[in-house]
């Protein structure tokens, strides 16, 4: 498995994506769940559109999905529970 120097700003990104994601799962106001799908749309295509995925050209599936999984694993929300 390759590894990926992911930059600072995209490894934040994707961690708050999954936090936003986690909060909607149980949020039960309506008016917050727009709030965190609204928040999940912008950090959606900040990760989407951030150009380190130009720096690997025909490796970005892999280092996208190496980025979710390094993320996840490392969520200190998920290392709580």
């Amino acid at each position: 498995m390759s590894t990926y120097d992911f930059p600072d700003d995209l490894l934040q990104a994707q961690r708050a994506w999954y936090t936003a994601y986690r909060q909607l799962a149980q949020e039960e106001n309506p008016s917050q769940t727009t709030v965190l799908r609204r928040t999940l749309q912008r950090l959606s295509v900040r990760i989407a559109t951030h150009p380190y995925w130009a720096t690997i050209p025909g490796r970005a599936p892999a280092a996208r999905m190496a980025l979710k999984q390094q993320t996840w694993e490392s969520d200190p929300a998920e290392a709580r529970r």
